[in-house]
């Protein structure tokens, strides 16, 4: 979850001797009053007051005092503008908001008005962690989200938007179901109205969604207001063209779009229609299994080690960002799920393609990032280039599949439509922006259209001849140079800065001789420094001026021909957004299909059934970890179905700790989600009846913050399984009951597991280490028992890591703990308990019985061999080679 940050104390008011400027600040602040204020002024970002404390305090810089004010000091703190970017994220990450005032003209203007006008500036922008658009601050993996939440009644929606590819999508559910949904879309911010707050299951939703939580005020909830909101937002007279949308879900919208208002000060992104989706249209994973399973971050909160990052193969930024949304909600629909398959196993069908595919992705950019950013007034030439290099990309690859004539020739659904999207032969308009980019771009780009030098020759004449007079002027400049040298005879040298212009720069020397006559009626004093004089003619003034006149015209013009090309991509947002979603299929369906090549996996079965039939399936992310060490992994089967075909849907499962229980429940829901995702699994064989809800209760951890300890926690966990279970859920539970006393752990784990058998009728793996479980498998029908093997050699515990049918005779406990390390008395010890409770089971209070300083005699000392005392009374290091053999000799000896 993002870091709340403090809350920033309130601006003072204006007082009387306030200078121009400081009130103009305060004007701003008061706009935003919760948001560090970033006023720039020159080359710099100034904060003030409490702001500048706040800042100076949370980035690490320095805070100095600027004036008065009221007869205060004002506190003062800044960062320079080129740098703003990293400073900004940082305070994002802390939790702060960050409001941007800009300068809307030139000083030089301001100064026309008089020597104390005020540069006008203005809000351009507020900075929230839900509203990042430009690279540098966001991940380009991963997908940053916005979220907005309405409840009406037992109805809710969820609406979302990824404002830095203008992407929108609003959900319509239940209110129970509304945690697991926002946890499937991981935003980094979540807006409710404040009154929401007040109930307690939708403040906990919100609370778990994992993104920082920003109240709106509840007036904004209003529907007709929210409707007018959604109306501007989109610039329509009707919503009528989204569908039927339910008054809950336009709330939803409509909070957003206040947001949006707010923040953008009136710049409207490129947002695509909304995408509408309902929660039954995804398997529902509430935050806690998705903690447990840790499908996009471990429980550490680092990508590495995660499933996500084990599968992972795609080329692109936006492919990486599909991928991770497609584990995150896997499919119900067995339809959907099978055109997914269908375009994997295109590609692992074929390798040559499917190289030639990841090939021509490495050449194409983050189209959709780049389009939001021209929109909103942010972008600049790099991303027109990165427009260009994904339509180009696009039509290599329609190209590329016109050719082909493997069975791919008629390629499945998805990859079709992708095709469709990206072929510009249907697309005349598309066809001639990417003309006119191809044809109006240099293909080396500058990131600020300020930079200039980014149109190509020959797209625009006016261009070039501006152009070629600038250039000229400067070969007429170093020409003047050389005759001046030579009609003076001092070697002077014309040079350029932003203050003068061009001047003739010579060394003291050389001026004393400029100064004589006759050269002094040449050569005009402009300026003396330390260690140079500063000289002008009229002739390089006059060229000084056609100079800089021609420069001028050139940039003016180049930021013209940007602004049209910016607004002909705008003017095709969505053809040019449907383009980078088709690069992005295409990339998760040849990465998916590169990762089953690498792993070996299969392609699912999926179907309506209530079946769980896994032959040799493995965990993805411990076989890869395994097998960087080299060592093999050991498959399992697992068969569960609730259709009372006489398989069990409960499975006890036991034996020692270390043996594998954990990795073998985790590995069978991860199947679960990789199959409907539309992945291929690791397992030689899987048929999977579609799974409407993953529950996964594996690991123990408290929440200290709301005041759960650890076996509070894994009740309300346990509690949340038990009533939102059904028939076509899978359930993989860990030690219910491990943290209460024996008979109550017991009790409560035997009650959990008839429930889960007898009402819920889910399909489930229950592990623990109460063997007493393992009877129910004689009182329940559709109850089996599993256990992991292993057995002692020569007193030492082997782990065979193989799940087989049957119950474990015992734990192996303190074997496990002598592995662990600990000492030797407390090992001996927990034998003798160990022993004694086995013989009497039922008189615990008997263990007094044991001697009393059995745990603290330490062991019978070892008399050392005859070999160990000859070892230790050789010095290596001062043996000779031939004496060392000998040495040798002599040792092997004594072992005879």
């Amino acid at each position: 979850m993002n870091v709340q940050a403090p809350p920033i104390p309130p601006p003072p008011t204006p007082a009387a001797d306030a200078t121009p400027v400081m009130v103009q600040y305060l004007e701003s602040k008061a706009k935003q009053p919760d948001a560090l204020l970033f006023f720039r002024m020159g080359d710099f970002y100034e904060l003030f007051f409490d702001d500048a404390k706040v800042a100076a305090g949370a980035l690490g810089i320095a805070q100095t005092y600027r004036g008065k004010h009221g007869g205060e000091d004002i506190p003062m703190a800044g960062v320079p503008v080129h740098a703003a970017d990293a400073y900004i994220a940082k305070l994002i990450r802390l939790g702060f908001k960050v409001a941007v005032c800009e300068q809307m003209e030139d000083p030089a203007e301001a100064k026309k008005r008089g020597s104390k006008a005020v540069v006008r500036r203005d809000l351009v922008r507020v900075v929230t962690p839900g509203t990042l658009t430009e690279d540098s601050l966001l991940d380009a993996r991963g997908a940053n989200r916005l979220a907005a939440v309405a409840v009406r009644g037992n109805q809710a929606a969820l609406a979302s938007v990824e404002l830095s590819t203008g992407e929108v999508e609003s959900l319509l559910m239940e209110r129970s179901a509304l945690g697991p949904a926002l946890a499937s879309l991981r935003p980094s911010e979540v807006l409710a109205a404040d009154r929401l707050f007040a109930d307690e299951a939708a403040s906990a939703a919100l609370k778990t969604a994992g993104g920082a939580v920003q109240p709106m005020p509840s007036a904004l909830a209003e529907p007709s207001a929210s409707e007018a909101r959604v109306k501007r937002l989109y610039g329509v007279d009707t919503l009528d063209g989204f569908g039927d949308l339910a008054t809950v879900e336009v709330i939803a919208l409509g909070l957003i779009a206040a947001h949006l208002e707010t923040t953008q000060a009136g710049k409207l992104p490129a947002l695509r229609a909304p995408r509408r989706g309902g929660a039954a249209d995804t398997m529902a994973i509430d935050p806690a299994t998705r903690s447990s399973l840790e499908l996009e971050r471990t429980q550490g909160g680092s990508r590495e080690g995660s499933l996500l990052s084990v599968i992972d193969r795609t080329i692109t930024a936006a492919g990486a960002r599909k991928l991770a949304d497609r584990l995150a909600r896997p499919l119900l629909d067995p339809t959907y799920i099978d055109a997914r398959l269908d375009a994997v196993q295109a590609f692992t069908e074929d390798a040559n393609l499917r190289g030639r595919v990841r090939d021509a992705l490495k050449g194409s950019a983050d189209m959709a990032r780049a389009l939001s950013r021209l929109a909103l007034g942010r972008g600049g030439p790099r991303d027109l280039g990165a427009i260009r290099a994904g339509l180009t990309v696009g039509q290599d690859l329609c190209a590329l599949f016109a050719t082909l004539r493997s069975p791919l020739a008629i390629p499945p659904a998805e990859i079709a439509k992708a095709l469709d999207a990206l072929g510009l032969s249907e697309q005349p308009a598309l066809a001639a922006l990417l003309q006119a980019l191809s044809h109006g771009l240099e293909m080396e780009l500058p990131l600020s259209a300020r930079d200039g030098g980014f149109i190509a020759p020959g797209y625009r004449p006016e261009l070039d001849q501006t152009r070629a007079l600038r250039d000229d002027s400067r070969r007429v400049i170093v020409a003047l140079e050389t005759r001046l040298q030579g009609e003076s005879g001092v070697q002077v040298r014309i040079r350029h800065n932003a203050v003068l212009g061009y001047f003739v720069d010579a060394t003291a020397k050389q001026a004393e001789m400029l100064m004589q006559p006759p050269l002094n009626t040449v050569f005009i004093h402009r300026q003396t420094t330390a260690n140079q004089v500063r000289f002008t003619t009229a002739e390089l003034a006059e060229l000084d001026a056609r100079i800089s006149q021609a420069g001028g015209r050139v940039l003016a013009m180049e930021m013209e021909t940007f602004d049209e090309l910016r607004r002909q991509a705008c003017d095709f947002a969505g053809q040019i957004a449907d383009a980078a979603d088709a690069l992005a299929v295409l990339d998760v369906a040849s990465a998916l299909a590169e990762w089953a090549v690498e792993v070996e996996a299969v392609r699912p079965e999926i179907d309506d059934s209530t079946a769980f039939e896994v032959e040799g399936g493995r965990h993805p992310v411990v076989e890869a970890a395994v097998r960087r060490t080299g060592a093999p992994y050991t498959p399992n089967d697992c068969r569960l179905d609730g259709g009372g075909d006489g398989c069990p849907r409960l499975a006890i499962v036991t034996g020692p700790n270390m043996a594998g229980k954990s990795t073998f429940l985790r590995q069978n829901a991860l199947l679960a989600v990789l199959a409907q995702a539309g992945a291929f699994v690791p397992a030689r064989r899987l048929r999977l009846g579609v799974v409407d809800r993953l529950f996964s209760r594996v690991g123990a951890g408290d929440d200290l913050a709301r005041g759960r300890s650890t076996f509070m926690t894994e009740m309300v966990e346990t509690a949340a399984i038990l009533t939102q279970a059904t028939p076509r859920s899978l359930v993989v539970l860990d030690e219910i009951g491990r943290g209460t006393a024996t008979y109550d752990g017991l009790a409560i784990a035997w009650a959990c597991a008839e429930a889960l058998h007898d009402t819920n009728r889910c399909r489930a793996l229950f592990a623990t280490h109460y063997h007493e479980l393992a009877r129910l498998e004689q009182r329940l029908k559709a109850c089996c028992n599993l256990s992991m093997r292993a057995k002692e050699w020569n007193g030492d515990l082997v782990f065979l890591h193989e799940a087989v049918e049957g119950a474990a005779d015992r734990s192996y406990g303190v074997q496990v703990a002598k592995m662990a390390g600990v000492p030797a008395p407390v090992v001996a010890r927990a034998r003798q308990v160990l022993e004694r409770l086995e013989r009497d089971p039922n008189s615990p209070a008997r263990l007094d019985d044991l001697p009393l300083f059995a745990a603290t005699k330490p062991p019978e000392p070892v008399e050392a061999s005859r070999v160990e005392t000859a070892l230790e009374a050789i010095d290596p290091d001062a043996l000779s080679p031939r004496e060392a053999l000998e040495a040798l000799y002599r040792l092997k000896n004594m072992t005879r």
